[in-house]
């Protein structure tokens, strides 16, 4: 059974994939404005499904559709490390990720605790 989740849940994945797919490295990385777009719009939003689902009505999520939320994040946090000219190969979870913006309250600070892109000096 799917949760009232799923929607949302499929169009991230669907998206994340296709900025995959579309992504084209900056020819002089860093490009921060991207960066925080694929933060906004794909992590934070992951984020914000797994809180929205953890807060009130605590929701269940099925094995498929949680795998598809986290994969949707390490993608768009991968896209997020490209944009600095970094690969990564991304494998957190949104638990994490929600940890870290709990303490945090930046979704930026989020992405550099858990990818260390960009390098501090």
């Amino acid at each position: 059974m799917a949760s009232p989740y799923a929607d949302r849940i499929a169009d991230l994945a669907a998206d994340a994939e296709a900025a995959r797919e579309s992504f084209e490295p900056p020819a002089e990385p860093p490009d921060e404005g991207r960066a925080m777009e694929y933060l906004r719009e794909g992590v934070g939003e992951a984020v914000a499904v797994y809180v929205d689902a953890r807060t009130g009505e605590w929701e269940r999520f099925g094995e498929a559709e949680f795998a598809r939320l986290e994969r949707a994040m390490n993608v768009y946090l991968e896209l997020y490390a490209r944009c600095y000219g970094v690969d990564i190969e991304a494998d957190y979870t949104v638990r994490e990720a929600a940890e870290a913006l709990v303490d945090t309250h930046n979704i930026a600070d989020v992405a550099r605790i858990l990818t260390h892109v960009p390098e501090r000096p």
